[in-house]
């Protein structure tokens, strides 16, 4: 039971962790495109 409850704690980590990257790699995105100069 100990086993199960540290892999779905490791797991919720991870998607917790996954999530906020690609939050921040969607605001990267944005102000890439808000600070691109026009040609």
């Amino acid at each position: 039971m100990k086993k199960l409850l540290l892999v779905l704690l490791t797991v919720g980590a991870g998607y917790l962790v996954w999530r906020k990257y690609t939050e921040s790699a969607d605001e990267r995105d944005l102000w890439a495109e808000v600070t691109d100069t026009f040609e």
